[in-house]
């Protein structure tokens, strides 16, 4: 099974996410402000109490004055953790060479769990030297959670903007991607409900080779189904209209016979009698080809085929004895069991039909022969006459219903369709072909019994 879909969807979510991911984390690389170098990222309290000390030593050796001078080039992460304020006249403080009393504070940006002295997050440190009590590992877990925690809340412009527009455009993408060739589905499916059967999608699909071309393809195979049965019901009510009208019309001929001459009533009730046989013929075989093509059969019951082709060969030379034509049946073997599964009714039916167009097409004094034998796990029934055989053109139609025959124009009726339909019904196959050397040749192959197999 295809999932062509699923893996489009997951890997471009995923490279989704993966970009702009990184798009957040370069922009944060380049916008930050300016960090500890790498070398004193592990311990930036320490390099805080360094500088404190030299702070110290500097207001001492060279006055406040100095130390500011000095203090403005220094690093923004260590200006940010050192202040020289005045100190008040009495109490601890620094004293530089001119007497002036000065105090350092020390800003903790963090507050260690357990650590000396007042201060919250930010607050200051006061004291005349460096205050160590912020060091120690706590102090850089709590500072690095404090950076994310202010990464996350206060993210920069830019990366909102990235995050707002690539997801809404990488979105826009995937939703037309999807929608775009349901769309065209669904108005398929609205002109295959008007009645335009002709429609079709595939090639409007291109290179696509997922589920959703699938489904196109699919919907083309529907549509063309739909236009073929379509098509057939036509060409059955057409047929059958035109079948009917001729017997109606000699009925109707016959009926204004008797009225205008009534010596002539008997010649007039039997052409219509004749003719009522028609009917009820016709209308015989269009009920067998609704129930073939509805599938109707009962797999329980057997028969023996044998049996129905030495019948049917009876029958068709019986009949064919007028018109000088022979028919010679073959059973090879003989003495074989020749058991088919289904109902022997409708192959009888079949039969006989194949072999009633064989002795009509056939001239005076040739031989209509039909051979029964076995092939592969088939049993393999062919009917050949001496005809004209069939256009080329009509081979593959010549199983439809009403197919207009060669020569006179005669048609094939109904009864090679239901000779078909009844075969196709058991499992089976026919076939028909004209013969190089002249003649004319339907073969019909029907699945053997598994009692006759081995």
């Amino acid at each position: 099974m295809k999932r062509f879909i699923f893996w489009k969807t997951l890997f471009g979510f995923w490279i989704t996410l993966l970009l702009i991911s990184q798009g957040i984390w370069l922009m944060y690389e380049v916008l930050r402000p300016e960090q500890p170098p790498p070398q004193q990222q592990t311990d930036v309290t320490t390099s805080a109490d360094i500088a404190a000390m030299a702070a110290q030593g500097i207001v001492e050796k060279e006055g406040g004055p100095a130390f500011r001078a000095q203090f403005a080039t220094w690093p923004a992460y260590l200006r940010d953790r050192i202040k020289l304020e005045p100190a008040p006249p009495t109490g601890p403080a620094i004293v530089d060479p001119q007497g002036r009393r000065y105090t350092i504070t020390r800003i903790r940006l963090t507050q260690p769990r357990g650590g000396r002295g007042g201060g919250g997050r930010g607050g200051p440190d006061r004291g005349r030297g460096p205050d160590r009590g912020d060091r120690g590992p706590q102090n850089g877990a709590m500072q690095l959670l404090s950076s994310i925690g202010e990464l996350i809340h206060t993210p920069p412009p830019g990366v909102l903007v990235l995050d707002f527009f690539g997801g809404l455009i990488f979105s826009a993408i995937l939703a037309w991607y999807f929608t775009s060739p349901v769309r065209r589905i669904r108005a398929g499916f609205d002109r295959l409900a008007k009645g335009d059967f002709s429609t079709r999608l595939g090639p409007g699909m291109g290179r696509r080779q997922d589920e959703i071309a699938d489904l196109a393809r699919d919907f083309d195979v529907m549509a063309k189904r739909l236009q073929e049965l379509v098509e057939a019901r036509d060409r059955l009510l057409a047929g059958v209209s035109h079948e009917l009208r001729s017997p109606l019309a000699r009925l109707q001929l016959a009926i204004g016979l008797a009225r205008q001459e009534p010596a002539k009533l008997e010649a007039s009730l039997a052409r219509i009698d004749r003719e009522a046989s028609r009917l009820d013929e016709m209308v015989g075989e269009l009920l067998t080809l609704s129930k073939l093509e509805s599938g109707v059969r009962n797999p329980d019951n057997y028969f023996d085929i044998a049996d129905i082709v030495r019948l049917v060969g009876e029958d068709a030379q019986f009949e064919a004895a007028s018109t000088g034509v022979q028919v010679e049946v073959t059973i090879n073997p003989a003495d074989a069991d020749w058991i088919v599964p289904g109902d022997g009714r409708l192959i009888s039916r079949a039969v006989d039909n194949v072999v009633r167009n064989a002795l009509r097409f056939s001239p005076k004094g040739q031989i209509v022969r039909i051979v029964l034998d076995r092939e592969n796990g088939f049993y393999r029934l062919a009917v050949k006459d001496h005809g004209p055989g069939v256009p080329p053109d009509l081979l593959d139609s010549l199983f439809k219903p009403f197919v207009q025959g060669p020569g006179d124009g005669q048609g094939f009726g109904l009864g090679l369709a239901i000779a078909e339909r009844a075969v196709i019904a058991h499992g089976g196959s026919i076939q028909a072909v004209n013969e190089p050397a002249g003649g004319f040749t339907i073969t019909i192959r029907l699945p053997r019994s598994d009692m006759t197999k081995g």
